[in-house]
């Protein structure tokens, strides 16, 4: 059984990830340990071994965190989570997938009181879009929309049970202490949010 082990501690978002890949496209590993020292590399890179085929368990050293992923599906054995993701992209040949980009809790400049009350009205008007509204990528203090108190999280919340995908800035979560406090959305890291804008095939930012 082959096993690598990377040492990620310090390193910013993507970084970890992008490690993760490189491992399993150049070594194919039955077994990965990646060592993390924050909650949102932690969570990018398990989400990250899960849709490559591995199990995954996390364990705490300290004040880190390791990651070991288990590899469950074998060479010419797809995934689930991989089949699934394929079986969705098959079905939405022909459809257009609008990304969202939100990086501000308030819409516009000059008064952050209008501008929230924007922001509101705005994501109220996003359902207008139908199903080509595809995802929404939250980033900065645009993932302050996410928690409690913000009346945009319960406009958000029916736009995910409806199938829009969400994704919110790991890094940004933690940078403002919320990563225990949002309830919309799942946590991403900046190779999620690059591929996100090369997949759309428009994009809107706010």
């Amino acid at each position: 059984m082959t096993q690598i082990q990377l040492e990620c501690q310090g390193l910013p978002c993507p970084q970890p990830v992008l490690k993760c890949k490189s491992a399993i496209e150049n070594d194919a590993p039955d077994e990965l340990i990646i060592i993390v020292d924050n909650d949102a590399a932690k969570e990018n890179v398990s989400r990250f071994l899960k849709t490559r085929g591995y199990d995954v368990q996390v364990e705490n050293r300290g004040s880190d965190f390791a990651v070991i992923g288990k590899r469950i599906s074998t060479d010419g054995d797809e995934c689930e989570v991989c089949k699934v993701m394929s079986e969705a992209e098959i079905s939405n040949v022909g459809q257009e997938k609008i990304l969202v980009f939100i990086p501000t809790e308030v819409m516009g400049t000059g008064d952050d009181e209008l501008g929230a009350k924007l922001m509101t009205n705005f994501l109220l008007t996003l359902k207008e879009l139908g199903p080509d509204l595809w995802r929404i990528v939250m980033v900065n203090a645009g993932v302050k929309l996410t928690v409690p108190g913000n009346p945009c999280m319960e406009v958000l919340k029916e736009l995910e049970e409806n199938g829009v995908s969400i994704l919110v800035c790991g890094t940004c979560l933690e940078f403002f202490g919320l990563s225990d406090t949002f309830q919309v959305g799942n946590m991403t890291n900046m190779l999620d949010v690059v591929t996100s804008f090369q997949l759309a095939s428009k994009t809107i930012r706010v």
